[in-house]
């Protein structure tokens, strides 16, 4: 029996992945963090404001009269529910599905597919997150249904995943090369990992512990695919110096560890 309830995807490489999803203890702590940083934001604004609020009030009657102050109230709402808004649009987008606050928690939005969020997806998030913050009714939902979803989730079509948990029998052992050490200084190094997905990450840790059964052919092809697509996803045109294909995804697979566990 799982304490925490878990979600299944199967990759385009017939791959079957398990992720844990981020209850809403995990969420909440990340939602605290981002709120931290939206204050900090929103404490510079209100600076600014303040700097400019003659100019603007001066302006505001000469274009709406009597009704200025009212112009100028709602127009300092309309901005600042665009930069709270705004932040987790930025944020999930630009880092696929994790603001400041879900990376230090681990946690991601993805779509209930498995593939990440797009502006789509974060919009309607973001749109529909103070209905489910304002009155509690993302909380509730988050604890009583099955994919922890809130209405936010519901409605874009995601769910928030744990980043470092990806379910693995216990019985299946990976056994690693002594050069997969190397290979993982070098790119620890040179290359930039973010960009990789936990199910990225799941599908190489598949094909390292499933190649002792594959023949020569099977297994030498399919190293070079993954590492391929690896390559496209970190932007790394070449291979280390002496790293096999090989050699190159055992070190992706102990890079990613030591950066998901940092």
């Amino acid at each position: 029996m799982h304490i925490f309830n878990r979600v299944k995807f199967v990759t385009p490489e017939s791959v079957e992945l398990e992720f844990t999803l981020a209850g809403i203890g995990s969420r909440t702590f990340a939602l605290l963090i981002d709120y931290h940083v939206l204050a900090l934001i929103i404490a510079l604004i209100f600076t600014i404001w303040l700097t400019v609020s003659y100019q603007i009030q001066t302006f505001g009657k000469q274009i709406f009269g009597e009704q200025a102050d009212n112009w100028v109230v709602a127009i300092a709402f309309f901005i600042l529910f665009a930069v709270y808004a705004g932040y987790f649009v930025f944020f999930e987008t630009l880092w696929q599905g994790q603001t400041p606050g879900k990376r230090l928690a681990k946690i991601r939005v993805v779509r209930d597919d498995g593939r990440p969020v797009g502006l789509q997806q974060t919009t309607l998030r973001a749109l529909l997150r103070p209905f489910d913050e304002i009155s509690f009714i993302g909380a509730l939902l988050i604890m009583f249904n099955r994919k922890e979803k809130r209405l936010g989730d519901f409605v874009a079509g995601t769910i928030v995943i744990q980043t470092s948990s990806i379910a693995v029998s216990e019985k299946q052992k990976l056994t690693l090369s002594e050069s997969s050490n190397l290979a993982c200084e070098k790119i620890l190094e040179t290359t930039n990992l973010s960009p990789m997905l936990p199910d990225d990450f799941a599908v190489i840790r598949e094909y390292l512990v499933r190649r002792h059964i594959m023949s020569k052919q099977a297994r030498a092809a399919l190293a070079i695919e993954l590492t391929q697509q690896v390559q496209s996803i970190i932007q790394l045109n070449n291979l280390p110096d002496g790293i096999s294909p090989d050699t190159f995804l055992e070190g992706i697979y102990l890079a990613y560890q030591k950066t998901s566990i940092g």
